[in-house]
């Protein structure tokens, strides 16, 4: 049976002055509501505080927070199809531990170890989505148990200490390298971003990923593979997540067991922003950029105005909920425009 060729925005409502200005006021605010939002926080913090409109501030969010973006398009990836990965943070702690100790106990080089350390991944991922796509387990259950029993073995292998030693100046450059003056992290999440973009909104690959995330049963009668697509997703996802790893060994230089749990609500809360804003009440990858953005800009200018240190994970709780509770209520209307046959692109 051939498969419909939709756009991906097939289900979105259009903004129209035909259903009354309240109406486009309120598909505006859903759409760029969380751009619009994070605007308005770069300016707030901008007046109350002297350090935060400066380069430097510039600087230091997009090379703490690039991989906290790589982390949470991961996340995405695996939402399209409807489906979850917990191990942007359980995968964090054991990757990134993996590449420091191939090159201090086992003597490969970094560029060998990276290699190592991503494809590994990407084989973890064909792990994971099988569980989900052919054990048929729940995939909050799946990547849960995957990934408590990796964190185990980091904690057995690290033995609760850290691993330190000499590593080559050329694998701190893989992150602590500039261009033009910005972390080169950047120039990686932004090659990530156009093409994770590219691959949802242009390719026919994209739309049936899509398709199976919002109702799988219907894209099996349409002949799409939604098992594929699962493991499919899940192989790019945890490759990613095995990249960021490699990326934040790079940055930090020692392996340690405590390390990457803190990645996982940060990158879970940007995924679930991203569904609430320009592709409402779907993920989608602008979407999950400009939340990992609030998020960024929010706590680097709750952290300059002096706030306590339990207000980080606070705000990040908190943002979760909301974005939550959004992404539920924008896929109410989407459903209820739908029914109500609402003109869509």
């Amino acid at each position: 049976m051939s498969t419909s060729n939709i756009k991906s925005t097939a289900l979105e409502t259009e903004v129209t002055m035909k259903l009354g200005l309240g109406n486009m006021v309120t598909q505006v605010l859903m759409r760029y509501g969380l751009l619009i939002l994070t605007v308005l926080l770069i300016i707030l913090f901008s007046a109350t505080t002297d350090t935060f409109f400066s380069m430097l501030t510039l600087q230091a969010i997009l090379s703490e927070k690039s991989v906290v973006a790589i982390l949470a398009l991961a996340a995405m990836v695996t939402m399209v199809t409807g489906k979850m990965n917990l191990n942007v943070g359980f995968g964090v702690t054991f990757w990134h531990v993996l590449v420091i100790t191939l090159q201090q106990r086992y003597g490969f080089s970094w560029e060998v170890a990276a290699v190592i350390v991503v494809l590994c991944g990407c084989l973890y991922g064909v792990l994971n989505g099988m569980l989900v796509a052919l054990a048929d387990i729940d995939s909050f259950v799946a990547t849960l148990g995957t990934g408590t029993v990796i964190y185990a073995i980091s904690l057995w292998h690290t033995d609760g200490r850290q691993i330190v030693g000499a590593l080559p100046e050329s694998f701190y450059n893989l992150s602590g390298f500039e261009i033009f003056g910005l972390p080169v992290v950047v120039f990686y999440l932004a090659a990530i971003t156009f093409a994770l973009w590219l691959l949802t909104e242009y390719t026919a690959l994209g739309r049936k990923l899509y398709a199976v995330g919002a109702n799988p049963n219907t894209a099996t009668l349409n002949g799409i593979n939604t098992k594929a697509c699962y493991i499919g997703s899940y192989v790019v996802s945890d490759g990613l997540i095995a990249f960021a790893s490699v990326l934040l060994a790079s940055h930090i230089g020692i392996g340690s067991s405590s390390v990457g749990q803190d990645f996982m609500l940060p990158a879970l809360v940007g995924a679930f922003l991203g569904s609430t804003t320009f592709r409402a009440g779907r993920v989608n990858v602008w979407g999950t950029i400009i939340g990992v953005s609030l998020v960024s800009v929010g706590i680097s200018g709750l952290q300059q105005l002096g706030t306590p240190f339990f207000v980080e994970p606070l705000f990040n709780g908190a943002i979760l909920l909301v974005a939550i509770t959004l992404a539920g209520f924008s896929q109410k209307r989407k459903q209820t425009a739908t029914k109500n046959n609402v003109k869509v692109k």
